[in-house]
Formats: structure tokens, sequence, C-alpha cells
């Protein structure tokens, strides 16, 4: 842009010079036409120099010019691809953050079913020897009271057979129990610590 500047100021002075040049060699006394011409042919040269100078620097400022525009539609080209690359990693990122969230809550989901399913069995293996706890309660009771009415001696007989059912139950209870420390360790501790 200065450069443009300088060289219409160089120009116009150039322009307004030109009369006065004019004038001095018509004011001069003994000055011939030869020499007029020679002045006016110089003056020319100079204004033709001028112009080309003007020329080149104009060619070199629109050079600069379109130099400078492709720089900057490079560094903006180069910007847009990093932004692009960027984004696809970012993208790729988050999709592998949501497998391993999605496999983890799926791993999650598997532990509690199998938790909720152990506590179940040991549920009912819970309900099922209290129920033959009661029960051997109710018969204990039942010989008591048939004991105390009839006497031991009938009964004698049926003791031993529900001494052989206590002992039934009680192998019953200890293979419950040995299922539920193999399923126990089979899951892992941390299962039933919740």
């Amino acid at each position: 842009m200065k450069l443009r500047q300088t060289s219409l100021l160089a120009t116009a002075a150039l322009i307004g010079l030109l009369p006065l040049a004019a004038h001095a060699a018509d004011a001069a006394p003994g000055t011939s036409p030869d020499d007029l011409s020679t002045v006016s042919e110089r003056i020319r040269q100079t204004g033709e120099q001028i112009r080309a100078d003007l020329k080149k620097a104009r060619a070199r400022f629109e050079a600069q010019k379109a130099k400078e525009e492709a720089e900057r539609k490079r560094v903006a080209e180069q910007a847009r691809q990093q932004a692009i690359q960027e984004e696809k990693q970012r993208q790729a990122q988050d999709a592998v953050q949501a497998r391993a969230r999605q496999e983890e809550l799926a791993r999650a989901g598997q532990a509690e079913r199998e938790k909720q399913r152990i506590l179940a069995a040991q549920r009912v293996q819970e309900e099922e020897a209290a129920k033959r706890q009661a029960a051997k309660e109710r018969a204990a009771e039942a010989l008591r009271e048939a004991r105390a009415s009839v006497g031991e001696r009938a009964f004698a007989e049926e003791e031993l057979a529900a001494k052989a059912q206590i002992a039934k139950e009680q192998t019953a209870k200890e293979r419950a129990a040995e299922a539920l420390r193999k399923a126990r360790a089979s899951v892992g501790v941390r299962a039933f610590a919740d």
C-alpha cells in the first residue's frame, strides 16, 4: 500500500515538474531548440523509467499479495484438516468409552443376577432347613407327649425311626451347606459382600 502511494506521489511530482522545466528552457537565454529537445527527451525517458518502475513495483506488490493469499489459504486448509482429524479421534475415543461402559454395565448386571440367584437359592435352603427344624421340633414334642401319656418303652422303635429321620435331614442340611460353599467359591466372596 505504501509502495502505491509513493509511486503516485513520484508521478505527481514529475508531472508538476514538466511545466517548470519547459518554462525554464524557454526563459533561459541562449538555449537552442536542440537543448530543449534533449531536455524534453530526458524528461520523457525519466517518465517512462518511472512508469516502468511503477509497473514492476505494482507487479511485485500483486505477486506478494497473491503469495500471502495462497499462504493464508494453505494455513486455513491445514487448520481445517487438523480439526477434522481431531474430531475423528474424539469420536473414536467416545465410541471406545461407550463400548467400555456398556460392557461394564453388562458385567455388573450379570454379577447382580448371579448374586440374586445365589441369594434366592440360599433363602430356599434356609426355608427348607427351617421347615425341617420345625418338623423335628413338632415330632419331638409329639414324641414327648406320647411318652408322657403311654410310657417310654412303647415308643423305643419310633424314637429310633425319628433319630434316623433326623440323621437323614442332618445329612441333607450338610449337603446343602457344602453346595452353598461351592457356589460362593465359584462366584467369589465379593458377590456376597453386598
